[in-house]
């Protein structure tokens, strides 16, 4: 990802930026049928796995050596992406916390999503695309404490002086998977 973001007016950055803020605040507050609410039907939520590359020798001397995007594997690579869900996936999982027997997440994890570095990247109709970057604290009564981080790249797509989620790709900054779970929405 190598595009310049877009130059916006500071009122535009300001909206794109509260609707992170939202986005976040609910699901650190465990709303997570509001947050359904911000994610369009036709979602793709990806995670894809990370595996630790080599360097590439024969692109030396440009950015290609060492690009980011040599490491990911998703649905279109030969590997395997750690999460690829729809809107269907999405809805199950927040119907999943309201019940009863929903036995691993009882006690609930406390979460704290910080945002930042919100770009716009390109803008094409009512379609927009951000990419955005997050620490993830991740707390569970008898166990350790857990920070995630990593990058969104995502395809908001505006309806009604809002925005919904149409495409979202977790980029994730861990080495080696010792986290306790990759089953947070980020």
């Amino acid at each position: 990802m190598s595009e310049l973001a877009l130059e916006t007016t500071p009122e535009q950055q300001r909206v794109l930026e509260a609707f992170y803020y939202r986005e976040a605040r609910l699901l650190d507050n465990r709303q997570y049928q509001q947050w359904l609410a911000l994610v369009d039907p036709e979602i793709q939520y990806l995670l894809p796995s990370r595996p630790n590359v080599q360097v590439d020798n024969r692109a030396r001397g440009s950015e290609d050596m060492i690009s980011v995007e040599r490491e990911l594997e998703d649905a279109e690579s030969m590997g395997c992406p750690i999460r690829e869900e729809s809107y269907v996936h999405l809805m199950v999982r927040v119907e999943r916390a309201y019940k009863v027997n929903s036995w691993s997440e009882n006690p609930p994890a406390r979460t704290r999503r910080i945002i930042g570095n919100v770009e716009l990247m390109g803008r094409d109709g009512d379609q927009l695309s951000v990419v955005s970057n997050f620490h993830l604290y991740y707390a569970r009564p008898g166990s350790d404490n857990f920070l995630y981080s990593g990058q969104r790249r995502d395809q908001l797509l505006a309806v009604e002086g809002d925005y919904r989620i149409r495409e979202r790709v977790v980029i994730m900054d861990v080495a080696n998977i010792e986290l306790p779970t990759l089953g947070l929405l980020f």
